[in-house]
């Protein structure tokens, strides 16, 4: 007669799903919480190399004012993924509009495409991010949002246009570049906290 095998004690289950638990639970509340170190820098080192590219403006065009506005009070939250999400729409605008050839002579090419570079490995980032925690949250922006910020980058494209591309029309852009860095390291800011 076969000895019947001892039962599992039912406190090793209850311990091995409540650490199954807390790692799952763990990892999808640091989806995008998790930035590298040089994340955490991403908007300062990118308004250095946007200072570099051009450290002797053209002259200031007086004539030359974008009539873009945008509402940044839209740009406040305190949801990690939202975030994210939000940086992840500027930076694809701003990554168009700065790698576009019509660019002006005086821009430090090399500073450029070091900006751009900069731009795209941490817009892979929240891409990676952003696509680990697909499935496990269903955050939307914010619909006015999004298209706020379409429209404003729409905006700016067809200033340059109006203005056939001059340098002073660029240096505008890259003003506006600068503050949208700035809103960036708001919203990472919100990321890390």
């Amino acid at each position: 007669m076969a000895v019947p095998a001892s039962p599992q004690h039912p406190r090793r289950y209850s311990i091995l799903l409540i650490t199954l638990l807390l790692t799952a639970l763990a990892t999808t509340a640091s989806a995008c919480n998790h930035l590298r170190p040089q994340d955490a820098t991403f908007a300062r080192d990118s308004l250095q190399l946007l200072h570099h590219m051009a450290p002797s403006p053209a002259q200031p065009c007086p004539q030359h004012n974008a009539s873009c506005s945008f509402n940044d009070t839209l740009l406040d939250t305190n949801n990690t993924r939202q975030a994210a999400k939000t940086t992840h729409n500027i930076l694809q605008h701003l990554f168009r509009i700065l790698s576009s050839p019509t660019t002006p002579a005086h821009w430090i090419d090399s500073q450029r495409q070091s900006l751009l570079n900069h731009i795209q490995r941490y817009t892979q980032h929240l891409e990676q991010c952003l696509q680990d925690g697909n499935t496990r949250s269903r955050t939307r922006q914010p619909r006015n949002l999004h298209l706020s910020v379409d429209k404003y980058f729409s905006c700016l494209h067809a200033f340059l246009r109006h203005n056939n591309y001059s340098a002073c029309a660029w240096d505008h852009v890259r003003l506006r570049a600068r503050d949208w860095l700035l809103h960036i390291h708001d919203l990472t800011g919100s990321m890390r906290a």
